[in-house]
Order: C-alpha cells, then structure tokens, then sequence
C-alpha cells in the first residue's frame, strides 16, 4: 500500500519521463543525419551502463571498475549464440544477461567485503582477468583479430537494421532502465542501499542484510551493461576485446561521477556530457596539436573530473534538474513534496 503523498513523487518521475521521451522522439524529425543518430545510440548505451553503475555508486557506496567486463561479456554472448550456433538475437541478448548476472553473482559475494580503494581493485583485477580472457580465447571471441559479420537485432522477425531503428530501440531501452532504477530507489531495497552508503555498521546494528542488498544491486548494474554490450555489438556488427579493457571501465566511471553517482538521472548526463565534449575535442584539438590528440582528451577530462569532484561534488545532474525546474515550473511544484516523502521513509 502506497502511503499519503507519496504518489507525488512517482507523478513527478513520470512527468519527467514522458518529457525525456518525448524530446528524444522528436530529435531525429529535427536532427535526421546519420552521425547525430549514431552519437545518440553511442550516447544511449553509455547511459544505459552509468544508469545501473550510478546506482551502484551512488546509492549503494560501492565503486566497480570492472564494468567493462560486462560489457562485454553482453557482447560476445550474444555475437557467440547468434552467429555460431544460428540462433535469434534475442536469445543472445538472454544468455548475455545470464551469464553477466552468474559471474556478477559469484564475483560480487567475496569483492563486495572489501570497501573503498580495496574493492576499486579487486573489481580492476577482475575486468583485467576478463580482458585476457577475451583475448585468448580465440575460438569463441576471435581474439584480438575481432569477432566479425555480426547480424542486426532482429526480434520476431522485426528487423532493426538502420541507425534510426536503433536509436528509438536504444533510448526506449534507457527509459526502462531509469524506470526500474526508479522504482527500486524509492521502495524498501532503496532505502537499504541509501542506509548503507551513509554507514554500513550503523545499517549492519539495525539489521539491514547490507550484504545481499550489495549484491543485489552489483547484478543489476552487470545485467544492464550486459544488455548494452549485446546490443553494441549488433549495431557495429564487429568487435574485439581492445573495447571492453580497463580504460572503458574508466571512462564509464569518469561519465557516472560526472553525471553524479546519487541520481537516477545522473547516467544519462554523465554519457551525454562525456561523449558530446569527446565529439567537439576531435574537431578542436587538430587546431592546437598535431598529434597527441587522446593524450590531451584525457589531461581535459582529468582536469574536468577534479573541478566537479571539487566544485560540484554530486555532479552535474543537479544542474540540469535546475534548469528542467526553470523550463518545466509545473514539474517544480513537487519538489518539496517529494523530499518530504522522502525524509518520512514512506513504503510502498
């Protein structure tokens, strides 16, 4: 049962929502070229990964740099089932979420005692272990030469084989993500992972089951990059283990801290932010350097990551939530409503 009040909050989410679909179903009718589309599905997956590992993060206080191992362990499951055993797209994306969701299972259980920098590199030492096994495992991922001649999604008999397909499939694939991410945040479980980023003992003393919630939401973010992964690698039809090594895990880091780790909505602008500042770098770099170029992206990302650490600590999403406040009053309404429900602990 829903207590008083705290139907304003999933009204204010749905609003939200419906506004963010809307916007994206209408920009290919205003932005229709190839390259855009393609930088908004890249966008879209980003943001699917940092929705679930922001949540991780933020919520739950645990740091993951091994989500590139999901990835692409969503990836190669899905090029595996679908090009050598013959099988539908679907399937593959399946056995990807199973496969990712087993291995985060069995990873999560020892990883997650540690906490802090311990657990940064355990989850590193186990993202490095999943990249040479791509590499070696030539038989099934292709090694380094790539996996190649990786069909369309196709799902019962719906080919999506155009960039405009794959945008709208991406970006409804991000709604649901930040609509389960929602729902999870605001029910008991929610409320678990926001006592055990704030102190684990205190949450341990009142009986909060801190390890299973751990593991719950460390399986989450695994399925959904899973998901990602899977979908990626039908939509570039090749890949190889070079895209899913430690430096991705980064970056897929560096996009949820920007973004900012304790809102749902903090993926989403972390991934925007990140890939829209690296597509303006490629044209303004060549005018100052010759060469170097991603040695210099990365010093500008760096530099930018310690402003916001510093600056703006809970990241970016903030900022937009402003200004949607400023351009949407209707939606402002609700703010204090929703921080009300919010510091009474309402349960659904």
């Amino acid at each position: 049962m829903i207590k008083p009040g705290i139907s304003n909050v999933y009204t204010r989410s749905i609003k939200g929502i419906v506004l963010f679909a809307l916007a994206f179903m209408l920009i290919p009718l205003f932005s229709p070229s190839a390259y855009i589309l393609s930088t908004l599905i890249i966008i879209g997956l980003y943001a699917l990964i940092c929705t679930g590992l922001s949540m991780l993060m933020g919520y739950a206080g645990q740091i993951s740099l091994g989500h590139a191992a999901f990835y692409g362990i969503g990836a190669y499951s899905s090029a595996f089932v679908t090009v050598k055993m013959g099988m539908p797209s679907l399937v593959g994306m399946a056995v990807g979420v199973l496969i990712a969701a087993l291995i985060a299972f069995i990873v999560g259980i020892p990883t997650l005692k540690l906490t802090g920098h311990y657990l940064a590199l355990a989850t590193l030492g186990f993202g490095m272990i999943m990249f040479a096994l791509f590499k070696q495992f030539k038989g099934i991922t292709g090694g380094l030469e790539g996996f190649l001649n990786i069909p369309s999604l196709n799902f019962f008999g719906i080919e999506i084989d155009t960039d405009l397909k794959y945008y709208y499939f991406v970006w409804l694939l991000v709604l649901i993500g930040i609509l389960v991410t929602r729902n999870v945040i605001h029910s008991r479980v929610g409320r678990a992972l926001r006592s055990i980023e704030s102190s684990e003992i205190a949450s341990d003393s009142l009986g909060v089951n801190t390890k299973k919630y751990k593991l719950q939401v460390f399986v989450m973010s695994a399925v959904f990059a899973s998901i990602a992964g899977s979908v990626y690698a039908h939509y570039i039809s090749f890949i190889n283990p070079m895209l899913f090594n430690s430096n991705t895990s980064i970056h897929l880091l560096i996009m949820s801290v920007l973004g900012g780790g304790a809102s749902i909505w903090g993926g989403f602008v972390g991934a925007l932010t990140y890939v829209s500042l690296g597509e303006v770098l490629k044209d303004i770099m060549p005018l100052f350097v010759s060469s170097g170029s991603d040695e210099f992206k990365i010093i500008f990302f760096g530099v930018l990551l310690v402003i916001i650490l510093i600056y703006m600590p809970e990241g970016l999403a903030p900022m937009f939530g402003k200004l949607r406040s400023k351009l949407f009053p209707f939606i402002k309404k609700s703010d204090k409503r929703e921080k009300k429900v919010d510091s009474t602990g309402g349960e659904v």
